[in-house]
């Protein structure tokens, strides 16, 4: 019943914010919460922000329909509601007068406090050949920090048209499957909620897309998402129940990981946005927005599949016996994602070696001289950036 429940949430969700999505584009530019081009953006024109507002009105009436709460997690899920709002709001003042980076912040501490403060909190966790790790005092701030983590994940990540919003529905739909298996219903049907709610955003925001989320949806959608991973998985005794939100947001994380780095490695402020993104690379290199998220979409349901994979395969008794033929099983699927994601790694050009760099530039220009080819080489070691080159004819 619980199963069939979520479906229904994630109808509700879908029809509520395809269907408010366009009513908040017309306040957003009423308002004046309009994005502009910009140099590193992908986008061609004013476009609405504020889509957020509608993802929030969808996921809140689903989850207020279908979500049945015990004594145990009633707390925990206006928590989780009220922690929801806050950030929305604090979302949208952003979207319309940019508020400074220390403000925002604040914002999404604040908002990462409140469901916390009513029961959600990581106290504890299993690791595979660690056990249990008691965090004791340290779950709440440990909490706080991982939901404000998952908040700039996505919003690091939402730079072109579709991506945070189909990547946060994929993972949300995964989430929900995980969070049944492990007997966290509430969770579910909440993790529905926000997949639905996302989808029916998508509607309007896949390319070209008539308006954006902006921050109030970027930052819901990783709070939603932080509360569904805890509430679902963290908080279990489940052996893996780190690592699957770990493997599940992978693309995210990864995109976020290693533009932190490449600002922190020349000095530059982590906060200033640049055109360092997965994104980014894929249109540097000649692809289409909607070429783009095909390839992201595809590298995260491949990772979901994976971390599903996790929970269902029989791999193992619970006891520490593996089962040698789903040892293999697993095994292999784990190297099927292995190997599409160094795939990427060579597509976006993340680790630029030499060899490789040169044999990709005689690819897709063959006629280049090798004296171009050398230059081309050095210019991609010294910055760590490449131009698309493009195929003649």
């Amino acid at each position: 019943m619980s199963e069939l429940q979520a479906v229904y949430a994630f109808v509700v969700a879908f029809a509520v914010a395809t269907a408010l999505t366009p009513l908040t584009a017309r306040f957003a530019r009423r308002v004046g919460a309009v994005d502009q081009p910009k140099a590193r953006g992908l986008g061609r024109e004013s476009t609405p922000l504020l889509g957020g507002l509608a993802i929030f009105t969808g996921a809140l009436v689903a989850g207020l329909l279908f979500i049945d709460t015990t004594s145990r997690t009633q707390d925990r899920f206006v928590g989780i509601l009220v922690g929801a709002a806050l950030i929305t709001l604090v979302g949208a003042l952003d979207d319309r007068f940019d508020l400074h980076p220390a403000v925002k912040l604040l914002g999404q501490v604040a908002a990462a406090i409140v469901p916390v403060a009513f029961g959600v909190e990581a106290t504890n966790i299993t690791l595979p050949f660690l056990g249990a790790i008691d965090f004791g005092s340290l779950g709440g701030p440990i909490t706080v920090i991982g939901l404000v983590a998952m908040m700039n994940v996505v919003n690091f990540s939402d730079g072109v048209d579709g991506l945070a919003a189909g990547v946060c529905a994929i993972a949300a739909v995964a989430f929900s499957i995980i969070a049944f298996d492990l007997e966290r219903s509430h969770a579910a049907i909440l993790a529905a909620c926000t997949a639905g709610a996302a989808a029916g955003f998508l509607v309007h925001n896949f390319p070209p897309a008539s308006i954006y989320m902006g921050d109030c949806g970027a930052n819901l959608l990783g709070f939603l998402l932080g509360c569904v991973a805890v509430e679902g998985a963290v908080k279990t005794q489940a052996v893996l129940a780190l690592v699957i939100p770990l493997v599940v947001l992978a693309v995210p994380f990864l995109d976020t990981t290693f533009v932190v780095l490449k600002r922190m490695k020349y000095r530059r402020k982590v906060y200033i946005a640049d055109a360092n993104h997965f994104h980014h690379r894929f249109s540097r290199i000649g692809f289409s927005e909607r070429r783009t998220l095909v390839y992201l979409y595809a590298w995260t349901l491949l990772l979901g599949g994976f971390a599903v994979g996790l929970r269902f395969i029989p791999y193992s008794d619970n006891h520490g016996h593996l089962h040698t033929g789903w040892s293999l099983v697993v095994a292999g699927f784990a190297l099927v994602v292995a190997a599409a994601s160094a795939y990427l790694v060579y597509v976006l050009e993340i680790l630029k070696l030499r060899r490789l760099s040169a044999v990709r530039i005689r690819r897709v220009r063959p006629d280049v001289s090798q004296t171009e080819v050398d230059a081309a080489v050095k210019q991609q070691m010294e910055t760590g950036e490449f131009e698309a080159l493009q195929r003649k004819g």
